[in-house]
């Protein structure tokens, strides 16, 4: 069946956001800087220039109809360098100046990479004969502020938008990590979309809990070959960098990041077991096995990645049948 949606991806990574819209029967182009993301975009398949965003804008992709993205979370993540959650009011106030058709000057920030987040505004408000009918983003949760900075100006402009915090748990992924996200479209009511899962807590059985909903996924279900283990974060917990936290592999595995490859996995007696593979690690955020990892630095690829259920879910709420918008969709399956 071929693609029935064009999409623009900017800051497209190894193709989380791409692997989940594809499933949705939506196929897009792929915009990427870094050399070692487009050599695992490419080697799957995805269409992708490696450019930097900041280069082009809406007249070069006249035919798309979805804009969508995850701007780089360095500077605004707790592992970054706190700079851009220290600038949130200076981002948000940008973010309204351009809703008000002034230029920010990006060197206004204390890191470059912080002003990218608002490039996919700057897109959006193009001025273009062909405005997207929809508009997909997902980031850190302490970028939430922005989003809702970004639904003030793009309601102004006639789109419908809904923004929060999503637990990737609840839509199939075995892993706990939240994403901030925002679902913006022209026709029909802006919504969320429904968790297929339910939430895991700390202590309560995955038989547990919402009877409409389907367990969350435990990392010994997404590693079945692996056996009974435990994994030992490289993060402290509590405020204390030498209490590093540990999941069994009856549980969801924690936030997946670019420094995976130095969780630790034991077995039941405490000897230690290999470490998790660039596949497992990627079974992680929801790709296939056989996804072809490529280029360099390939845990920080992967730990960048937008979940690619999530990716799916959120397609789904920004495309859906505006008759049906607000309605709960079909459940996806992990």
């Amino acid at each position: 069946m071929s693609a029935r949606i064009e999409m623009i991806e900017l800051f497209a990574g190894c193709g989380g956001l791409a692997a989940g819209a594809e499933l949705e029967n939506v196929r897009g182009q792929g915009l990427e800087w870094d050399v070692n993301a487009v050599a695992t975009r490419r080697a799957a398949g995805l269409a992708t220039i490696h450019v930097d965003v900041r280069k082009h804008g809406p007249r070069d992709f006249p035919n798309t109809t979805i804009l969508a993205g995850g701007p780089p979370c360095q500077t605004f993540t707790i592992a970054g360098d706190g700079s851009g959650r220290g600038e949130l009011c200076k981002v948000v106030e940008a973010v309204k100046r351009m809703g008000a058709g002034e230029t920010v000057d990006p060197t206004v920030f204390a890191d470059e990479r912080t002003a990218l987040i608002l490039e996919p505004l700057r897109w959006a408000l193009a001025d273009f004969e062909c405005s997207y009918n929809a508009i997909v983003l997902e980031q850190v949760p302490q970028a939430l502020p922005v989003w809702n900075a970004y639904a003030e100006v793009l309601r102004a402009q006639g789109y419908s938008v809904a923004t929060g915090v999503l637990r990737t748990e609840q839509y199939g992924l075995p892993q706990t990590r939240k994403r901030a996200v925002l679902v913006a479209r022209r026709n029909g009511e802006a919504v969320l979309p429904e968790p297929t899962h339910r939430a895991y807590r700390k202590g309560v059985p995955q038989h547990e809990g919402d009877p409409r909903l389907k367990p969350w996924v435990s990392l010994g279900e997404a590693l079945p070959d692996r056996g009974p283990f435990t994994v030992v974060s490289n993060y402290g917990t509590g405020g204390d960098p030498k209490n590093r936290g540990r999941r069994t592999s009856d549980e969801p595995a924690f936030t997946v990041t670019g420094k995976i490859s130095r969780l630790r996995l034991v077995d039941p007696d405490g000897r230690e077991l290999p470490r998790l593979s660039h596949a497992e690690a990627g079974i992680l955020q929801g790709f296939p096995a056989d996804w072809p990892w490529s280029g360099c630095d390939i845990s920080q690829q992967i730990g960048n990645a937008c979940p690619v259920p999530l990716a799916a879910a959120l397609i789904r709420a920004a495309t859906a049948n505006p008759a049906m918008a607000g309605q709960d969709p079909e459940p996806w399956a992990a």
